[in-house]
Formats: structure tokens, sequence, C-alpha cells
């Protein structure tokens, strides 16, 4: 064991009553309450009204987590528990974060076009808040003990407990403290939050430009973790799948920024 470390925590969740309620749920609900927080006051801030952003947070959530289990189902089936009930188990973890934005934001485009709302604006309010979502929900991550990195010795390395790193590959498994990639994230989602807000206020942005920026500047930074990653994963020309995505989305959210600079500038009144 390596002179200082990050410990690994003493307990994944707790009881009120005969109900367990387990941290990486927790911080989900608390993510999400986060995300709508702030996307609230931003869509306010342009003049629109804070009972939307309730009604695409209502319906945009469980469509969310929809689409991040099915990612997650699609891309490491064979992280599923072995029972009839392993697809459902979110509280064991295994939400793919881009099938989750994918089913959250078709299903709010949805509803904001049933408002009569303004979806570009609307977007560029939401990224943010998407990021400080995404940063909290890695907490979770450190509750359940998954998504670290290689082996490492340096003094913020996190503990694994033995149990979870069952899944690793045999080299591996000896090892105790290893990256901690879910607080680089972690740490990257906030600091991109703060800088896109930021960019909002000094530059002349056209929208969806802040959403754009957000794709681009998230998948970014998973190019570079999933070269530390070591869960199972599936693997394309020696590099991991999400490395790919990641890769793919990057450049997609840069030339689609690009695209939307150049247009002519839309209409930018919340009432679309």
């Amino acid at each position: 064991m390596p002179f200082g470390y990050l410990p690994s925590p003493s307990f994944n969740g707790f009881h009120i009553g005969p109900l367990f309620i387990h941290m990486y749920g927790l911080m989900y609900v608390l993510a999400v309450t986060a995300a709508v927080l702030i996307s609230a006051h931003r869509w306010e801030a342009r003049g629109g009204s804070r009972e939307l952003v309730y009604d695409v947070a209502m319906w945009g959530f469980p469509a969310g987590v929809v689409g991040g289990r099915l990612y997650f189902l699609a891309t490491s089936w064979n992280e599923i528990p072995p029972h009839w009930w392993g697809p459902l188990a979110v509280w064991k973890g295994g939400l793919g974060i881009w099938g989750g934005i994918a089913g959250g934001v078709l299903v709010g485009i949805w509803r904001l076009r049933k408002n009569g709302a303004n979806v570009r604006v609307f977007m560029d309010c939401a990224a943010p808040g998407l990021l400080v979502a995404q940063a909290i929900g890695r907490i979770g991550n450190y509750f359940n003990q998954e998504l670290y990195g290689r082996p490492s010795k340096l003094p913020w390395a996190i503990e694994i407990e033995p149990v979870h790193r069952q899944l690793l590959a045999p080299a591996y498994r000896h090892f105790a403290t290893f990256q901690p990639t879910f607080l680089y994230e972690l740490i990257w989602n906030l600091l991109l939050a703060g800088a896109l807000v930021w960019l909002g206020r000094v530059r002349d942005i056209k929208a969806p430009g802040i959403f754009a920026l957000y794709v681009a500047g998230y998948s970014f930074a998973r190019i570079w973790e999933e070269q530390l990653r070591i869960d199972p994963s599936q693997y394309i020309l020696g590099m991991r799948l999400n490395f790919w995505v990641a890769t793919l989305i990057c450049l997609a959210g840069l030339a689609w920024f690009a695209v939307i600079q150049r247009r002519p500038r839309p209409n930018e009144a919340v009432a679309g």
C-alpha cells in the first residue's frame, strides 16, 4: 500500500427503517436536483418559466435513466449481474452517460416543442447544470468502487477492495490502489461547467453553441480517461469502445459548434 491514498468507502448506503438507501441512487437524485435548479435559474434569467424546467426534468430524467441503461446493456453486457433482475439493477451501477444524455435530450426536446419553447436557448441554459449533475453522479461511482483506472501509487490513488476487483484482468487483481478516474472526471466536469458559464457571459455565442461545446468538452476528457480505465470493455483496434465513441462525439461537437457560429443568428427569444 502506498504512503497516502484515498480510502475505499466504509459503506455504500444506509437504512431508513426497513428501506435501504443506496448512495449511488442518492447521488443521482442530488444530481438531478442540482441540474434542475441550475437550469431553472439560467432559464428564468433569459425570461423563461421555471415550471417548464420542472416539466422537462419530470419527463427527461426517467428517459435518461432508460437510455443510459440501454447503452450500458448494449456495450457492457458482460458486467450485468447473472440474475433475471440483472438488466434492471441500476443500483449496482451501469448507466452509460451518452445513452442517458441522448434519451433525456430527445424527450426534453419533445416537451419543449410541445410547450412552444425555444429549444436552442434551453439547451444552452441546461448545459452547465448537466455537467454539475454528472460530477455529482461520479460520487456515486466512488461509493460503488467502480470506474477507476490503472494501478497507481500516487498520493491520491483510490483503494479498491478485493471484491470490487474480481472483474479485472488477473494481472491487476493483486493491486490495492488505482487511478481515481471518476474523480478526474468530476473535477473536469465542474471546471468545464464554470468555463461554459463564463464563456457565455464574455463571448457572443449563438445558441446552441454552449451545448455543442459541452458535448465536445466532456467527450474530450473521456478520450483521455478511457486510456486510463482498466474495467471490462469491448475493444476495437486495440482501444476501448468508449474511446472511439468519445472521439467521434468530440469531433461532432466541434463541427456542430463551427456550423452554429457560421449560420445567421437564430431567434433567441425563450418562446420558439
